[in-house]
This record gives structure tokens, C-alpha cells and sequence, in this order.
């Protein structure tokens, strides 16, 4: 008996929502209705699909195998029809970008007023998170990343390759005191990437620094975030390696111990195989290549010290 494409994709509803009540939502159908399609896919499968209980639904093994299958089948037909309906002449859609919160806070979001004003028919969604996004699930149509991919059936773009500025605030300076070396780092309160962190070869560098291998000296304070290390270091807390896209946003603070030598942070433009053709993802792409080319925005008023 062949599966039911309507069965399956209230199927799908339920499965991402957790719950009838909310899947019917999605689909505008009652939660009767919903419940009604499943029960008669798991009479046409013979297997239940869902473990029934209080707090909501849970998938049953034969459940997450058809999930998986069902979800790619639905994740190709949602690109496949953002490919078929995009515009012939400009390109006019839906564009979902992924990126870090660094770089999406403090470079991207402020220059997508700009792509707007040359293409206003495509839609832009940005979706910030320091883990990966499954773009092969269409969870994001490009990606900003700052590694290169692991996954082999991504397509890969080298943007550019960023620095590292170690950063105080004037007034933490002024009380603490100005590193030299980097062994007199150990006198200072240092501001790092905590146990949530992003994907990135030596991330905590700066830990490291002046020290023994294996043997990086203890933070003050942890953060999962590169916005939040740099508004820790604006208020005073500490020193703090910082990403040099950051830009302006890293005006009135000082920089010290200029002359270490940090990692640099590579910066890759990512998208699945499907969406090669893609005129938004061709033209976003060219956008943001001309954006660094420029650098515009780039310049900071930080000084060493």
C-alpha cells in the first residue's frame, strides 16, 4: 500500500511539534483531525509511530526511522521549491543565512541593510548560532563559518582570514595594570571561550599564551559568546582576545601585548550542492566578497599600549 503523502506530512507536523494540539496549529487542522491521520498511518504501516504519555508525544523507534526519512524527503522538496519558483529576471525569494553571534551580530547584521537596497525582493532570515546548522537539512540556505565544512556535500568558499586583538578597557588598565609579557598574564583577570564553544582551532589561544603546553592558565570568567566577552571587556572585567571583525565595535579600548602571535580565524562561505544555481545565493555571496574586499567599516580607533 502506498504511504499517504497527506498522512505523511501531518506526520511531520507532529513530529517536529511534539503534540497534536500544536502540530493542527501549523497545519490549521483540529487536533482531532490530526490525530485521526495518524492513527490511520499507523494502521496502514501496522507499527505505532508515537509513544502517547501526559507531557506530549514520543517517537517510537519505527517512528524515528520514518522521521528521518520523511524529514529529508520534505527538506529537498522545500528547496527544490524555492529553486523552481525564484525569479527569472532578479533574484526574489527567501534567502535563510546562518552565521556565528560574533560575526553575525557585529559584521553582518549591519550591512544587510545594504543587500536589501539592491535586491528588496529577496527576503533575508538570519539565523545566529555558534553550532552548525544542517544546511543539508535546509535548515539554513548559506552559512557563514568561521571553519571549513566537514560535511563532503557542501560547496566551500574561503571568504578571508581574520586576526585576534587582545583587549582591556582603559579603566581595567588603569587599575590592574599594563601586560608586558604574556607570562604576566597570570596576574590578570583573562575573559575566554567557556564549555559551549564554537567549532574554532584555538579558540582559548590566549590561555595559552606565555605558558607551558598543556598547562593554560585559569580564566576569571567564562562565556559562550564573542558578543558577550566584548561587552565583559568594555565594562571593565578583563582582557580578552577578540575577533578584528569586530571592528568599530572594539573603538575606546586598548590593545596589548601587540606583539603576540595569535591563530587567524578563517572565514568560509558554505552552501549545499542544490543551491549552486541559486541566483540569491550567487549574488549574496558576491555581496558579502565585495564587502570584505572594501572593508568597509573596518577601520577602529582602538590603540595599542
Amino acid at each position: 500500500m502506498p504511504l499517504d503523502w497527506d498522512k505523511l506530512r501531518v506526520f511531520h507536523a507532529v513530529a517536529e511539534a511534539g503534540s497534536f494540539t500544536h502540530a493542527g496549529e501549523t497545519l490549521n487542522l483540529s487536533q482531532s483531525a490530526v490525530s485521526r491521520q495518524i492513527q490511520a498511518l499507523e494502521e496502514a504501516l501496522a507499527v505505532p509511530l508515537f509513544h502517547r504519555h501526559a507531557r506530549g508525544l514520543i517517537l517510537t523507534e519505527p517512528g524515528e526511522t520514518l522521521f528521518r526519512t520523511v524529514r529529508e524527503v520534505f527538506a529537498k522538496l522545500a528547496m527544490t521549491e524555492a529553486l523552481l519558483t525564484e525569479g527569472r529576471e532578479r533574484p526574489a525569494g527567501r534567502l535563510k543565512i546562518t552565521s556565528t553571534l560574533g560575526f553575525g551580530n557585529t559584521w553582518l547584521a549591519p550591512r544587510l541593510h545594504r543587500f536589501i537596497e539592491l535586491y528588496p525582493d529577496v527576503s533575508v532570515t538570519l539565523l545566529l548560532d555558534d553550532s552548525d546548522l544542517d544546511l543539508a537539512m535546509r535548515e539554513a540556505d548559506v552559512a557563514i563559518r568561521m571553519h571549513a565544512p566537514k560535511q563532503p556535500d557542501l560547496i566551500q568558499r574561503h571568504l578571508t582570514s581574520f586576526g585576534y586583538k587582545v583587549c582591556a578597557a582603559p579603566a581595567y588598565l588603569k587599575r590592574f595594570g599594563v601586560p608586558q609579557r604574556a607570562e604576566e598574564l597570570d596576574a590578570h583577570r583573562l575573559i575566554v571561550w567557556g564549555e559551549y564553544r564554537p567549532p574554532v582551532d584555538q579558540v582559548n589561544w590566549l590561555a595559552d599564551a606565555g605558558r607551558r603546553p598543556g598547562a593554560p592558565r585559569r580564566a576569571a570568567v567564562e562565556v559562550n559568546s564573542a558578543t558577550g566577552m566584548l561587552r565583559a571587556v568594555q565594562s571593565g572585567l578583563g582582557i580578552a582576545a577578540l575577533p578584528d571583525y569586530m571592528g568599530r565595535e572594539l573603538d575606546g579600548l586598548l590593545v596589548v601585548l601587540p606583539e603576540l602571535k595569535p591563530p587567524r580565524l578563517d572565514a568560509y562561505f558554505v552552501y549545499p550542492e542544490e543551491m549552486r544555481h541559486s541566483k540569491r545565493v550567487s549574488v549574496f555571496r558576491d555581496f558579502i566578497v565585495a564587502e570584505l574586499a572594501s572593508g568597509t567599516g573596518e577601520s577602529t580607533r582602538a590603540r595599542v599600549v
